[in-house]
């Protein structure tokens, strides 16, 4: 049975088969979870890898081994850069959840680990980028039920994980 669930961890500290980068356009390695992915998994090895593809439009996710991570793979989903919510950020922040869990699937992975897409450096507001991913991961869920995915999102601060789940209803917010 596939499940969704919200952890106090790193994502180069997930033990799934592949995780997320929360990825610019050009596939360069940035700050934040992109460089920390990147350094994790070898950054010229992931560099040289994400060169090879040659870019990634906003709402798409493509995927490169994981190097040396834990992870096998790493799905690299463009989030959108929040503009006020009128510039299809909803939809597009929805696609890049959906796109990386077919990546997941097409790859033969049970198990992928999300960052909270869009929600750092490109602004998106947290409590609605919660509800997006999670709806995405929801109905992607129902859209499969033939392929089990364990999908967990890696929060480094407990205010943040706290509001996912309260998203999710597992308990009340304060935010």
């Amino acid at each position: 049975m596939s499940s969704i669930d919200i952890k106090l961890i790193g994502i180069t500290d997930l033990d799934t088969d592949c995780i997320v980068n929360a990825a610019n356009s050009g596939l360069a390695m940035g700050s934040g979870v992109c460089g920390a992915i990147f350094r994790a998994a070898g950054p010229r090895e992931m560099q040289a890898a994400c060169n090879k593809i040659g870019g990634c439009p906003t709402g798409g996710a493509v995927i490169t081994p994981g190097f040396k991570l834990k992870a096998k793979h790493v799905i690299h989903a463009v989030g959108p850069i929040w503009s006020g919510g009128s510039k299809n950020e909803a939809k597009n922040l929805y696609n890049c959840y959906r796109e990386s869990l077919d990546r997941a699937k097409e790859n033969g992975a049970h198990s992928i680990g999300f960052p909270l897409i869009s929600a750092g450096i490109f602004g998106y507001p947290k409590k609605e980028a919660w509800q997006v991913a999670i709806k995405a991961c929801r109905d992607w869920i129902s859209d499969n039920p033939d392929h089990e995915m364990d999908i967990v999102f890696a929060v480094l601060d407990p205010k943040i994980m706290e509001l996912g789940k309260g998203v999710m209803g597992l308990g009340s917010t304060g935010w």
